[in-house]
């Protein structure tokens, strides 16, 4: 009795539960509705098989695209696709076209035919309102970095912020200072690019084109102009951002250090008769065990053929005859 009274007044409206061999409570009958229910065992009912892995959803698709200057075609019959969370590389030699296709791809040129979609969006025939939209949700690191030579690291990755959102001032300097905790280089907030070497202008770019979150990222020659140590750098920068957020990337450089550590896929163009094509499009695997000899010569940095500059070849040329 002496025990009833020391209970709470509730205990009452507390639901007993039972205890199983040694004192421990455990759940009985009343909790256990699978209980007295024998289940039939089935071959193979602990080994179910693993959850489908989600198809991936492509970001840019590029079908039969022509581009020209003026009655030169550079481009002729481009395909490519690039799947969220991909890192393609665009490789190709000087001249093969790589900086026109990267304009075809933010619909800064409009191609002869074919077609460019960036996220479903035709990036040639869309309304600005659309490409807008598209441009939201790309970043972009130009060759030479591009920063505003006036304004500090901060105030570079924060323009886009403040020009795109509306975001509170403590909002967009905390995000501010996240992105350049990113790419190292905390502390460097109050830094002008004057004051920065190449590589720390280049991680300021990187700063700048994720500071929307972005699900693309493009890049136009990350690693140029830079020492091995600092461009290998790079693209670890890039490997990580890759793997943390699952961004795509679509890097257009003639690096092949660099693409076989960043890339999972890679589209190399050479220039033919007619304007430039695709010569190879897979993995870096893949890549070093093609035999065509374009791809070959590339991948084997074989010297280009010069032309013969003898005094005869000269007037041959010159007159075209023998």
């Amino acid at each position: 009795m002496a025990e009833e009274h020391a209970a709470p007044r509730d205990s009452a409206l507390r639901p007993r539960i039972p205890r199983v061999p040694g004192g421990c409570p455990g759940p009985g009958p009343e909790t256990r509705p699978w209980a007295g229910v024998r289940r039939r065992y089935t071959p193979g009912m602990a080994s179910s098989p693993p959850p489908e892995t989600p198809a991936p959803v492509p970001v840019i698709e590029v079908r039969d695209l022509v581009a020209r200057y003026d009655e030169q075609v550079v481009l002729n019959g481009i395909n490519m696709t690039v799947n969220s969370g991909d890192v393609m590389c665009i490789v190709g030699g000087s001249g093969s076209g790589k900086s026109t296709l990267l304009r075809c791809l933010l619909g800064t040129l409009k191609p002869v035919s074919g077609s460019v979609r960036v996220f479903g969006v035709d990036m040639a025939n869309a309304p600005d309102k659309e490409r807008d939209a598209v441009y939201r949700r790309i970043g972009m690191v130009y060759q030479s970095g591009a920063l505003f030579g006036s304004m500090t690291a901060w105030e570079n990755v924060a323009l886009p912020l403040q020009e795109h959102t509306s975001l509170d001032g403590k909002i967009i300097d905390i995000s501010v200072r996240m992105k350049l905790g990113l790419v190292r280089l905390a502390g460097f907030e109050d830094r002008l690019p004057s004051q920065l070497s190449g590589g720390q202008l280049k991680r300021v770019a990187f700063a700048r084109a994720i500071s929307m979150d972005p699900e693309m990222v493009f890049c136009d020659e990350p690693s140029a102009g830079l020492d091995p140590r600092i461009g290998r750098g790079i693209d670890d920068l890039i490997r990580n951002l890759n793997r943390a957020f699952n961004m795509a990337f679509c890097v257009v450089t003639h690096d092949m250090e660099s693409v076989r550590v960043i890339a999972n896929r890679i589209t190399m163009l050479a220039p033919m008769a007619g304007g430039a094509q695709v010569v190879f499009s897979g993995t870096a695997e893949e890549l070093d065990a093609c035999e065509d000899p374009t791809v070959r010569d590339f991948v084997n940095r074989s010297p280009l053929k010069e032309p013969r500059w003898e005094p005869a070849e000269i007037l041959k040329q010159l007159v075209g005859e023998d």
